[in-house]
């Protein structure tokens, strides 16, 4: 899957809540700290500056996907955390798991390995 993927997937399970524009704007917004909820910007942000990507059209897989938001997710582990903070991180990780298995049937319908 690519960067923009779980985005997508994002959007689609939380409409208008993270993604803001198409995902280069939402990243784009989220690095400079301008989407609409600082917290909800730091997701996006962590997730592509951690996974070691070129850019958004750049393949990840689900296990670096979800070690790039590891440090984000132990923060909001603890116990003075914002609850909404790892709800919001939980999405993303089932957002990553979406869209790795998107791909994973797609590829197994086309005969790919």
């Amino acid at each position: 899957m690519t960067i923009a993927e779980p985005l997508e997937q994002l959007d689609a399970r939380l409409p208008g809540q993270i993604v803001d524009g198409s995902p280069a704007e939402t990243l784009a917004k989220a690095r400079a700290a301008r989407l609409r909820h600082p917290l909800v910007g730091r997701v996006p942000a962590t997730l592509y500056d951690n996974s070691g990507v070129a850019g958004l059209e750049s393949a990840v897989a689900r296990s670096q996907a979800a070690r790039a938001l590891g440090a984000l997710r132990l923060e909001f582990m603890k116990d003075d955390a914002p609850v909404e903070g790892s709800r919001l991180v939980e999405s993303v990780v089932l957002a990553i798991d979406g869209a790795d298995n998107v791909e994973a049937l797609t590829q197994e319908r086309e005969g790919k390995p």
